[in-house]
């Protein structure tokens, strides 16, 4: 390969990396604030203590050593909604939004995913007040005992390098993890100063589903509908398991359209049907989270799981 040809396949890769670098950061603040998250009061304490009353109260804060910016960690059930809580917080802070995904991170030449997770890092230090959201969290910083690559455990020595240079000398940047499986993370990351405030986001309760259900229904052909009532019926049920729900009865009526060559509503009987269907995938999720929860969970992390499962007769 000539060095023209190796020039522009280097220059490529940086214009990729940039791209998608461009595509994750939003520099204008989100919309969303706590007032578009429902329920979660629990959540909403947690976040207000860590994340917002140091920035009103400073002074306090500062007195005990404690400055504005952490780190938070949310886990639970896919589809539950903590990419949403994420932009709220930054939403309810003023402050920019960066969704770190894996496609910007990862990449096949050695040392350069380490040099890419820095680089996104110093984009949220450039941008304070920054949230910095890495969903998938145990993806980069899985444990590394069980890793036999070189280059994981390497990813996730670096991460652990970016936190704790966070908290040492840097106020501003926010990180938030979302996982749903904590118990794979890297015990040092787990460790004070690091993602050492677990936050258990539950699925959304049965007023939560029927706002889902409309928000979802929106501006679609519909008869006079009972969402209230779909709504009772779908205990356990992820937002996403919702949004699946709702695409299916979209598909009925599609077909009833096509069928009639003319157009027709959704019906009661649509969803219905469709949730006569559908199974709430957040119970597999339980399953396991139980098993650890019981058996392997020596430092009680994960009794809010337990105790939610006990509350709402999970089995």
């Amino acid at each position: 390969m000539s060095n023209e040809q190796e020039g522009k396949q280097a220059q490529l890769k940086v214009i990729q990396f940039d791209k998608a670098k461009q595509q994750l950061i939003e520099k204008a603040q989100p919309k969303e604030t706590f007032a578009d998250v429902g329920g979660m009061e629990d959540v909403k304490k947690k976040v207000q203590m860590n994340f917002i009353l140091p920035l009103k109260n400073p002074e306090f804060f500062q007195a005990f050593g404690k400055e504005a910016g952490g780190s938070l960690l949310l886990y639970g059930p896919p589809g539950c909604g903590k990419t949403f809580l994420a932009k709220a917080i930054a939403g309810e802070i003023d402050a920019s939004f960066l969704h770190m995904e894996l496609q910007a991170i990862l990449s096949m030449y050695v040392g350069e995913s380490e040099h890419n997770l820095h680089d996104i890092f110093e984009t949220a230090r450039s941008h304070k007040p920054c949230v910095l959201f890495i969903d998938e969290l145990d993806a980069i910083g899985g444990n590394r005992h069980t890793m036999r690559q070189h280059h994981e455990r390497m990813l996730v020595n670096q991460l652990l390098l970016e936190l704790d240079g966070l908290n040492s000398h840097n106020s501003g940047v926010y990180v938030i993890g979302a996982t749903n499986t904590p118990w794979y993370l890297d015990s040092a990351l787990r460790r004070p100063g690091r993602f050492n405030q677990l936050i258990f986001i539950p699925p959304p309760s049965e007023a939560e589903r029927e706002l889902i259900l409309g928000l979802k229904l929106k501006d679609k052909p519909q008869t006079a509908l009972n969402t209230k009532k779909i709504a009772g019926k779908s205990q356990h049920f992820s937002g996403a398991d919702l949004e699946q729900l709702v695409e299916d009865a979209v598909e009925q009526a599609l077909h009833r359209s096509l069928e009639s060559g003319e157009l027709q509503p959704i019906t009661q009987e649509d969803l219905q049907e469709s949730l006569k269907r559908r199974k709430p995938t957040t119970l597999e999720w339980f399953s396991t989270a139980k098993n650890y929860a019981t058996f392997s969970d020596v430092n009680q992390d994960y009794d809010h799981v337990l105790e939610y499962i006990k509350d709402h007769k999970i089995r």
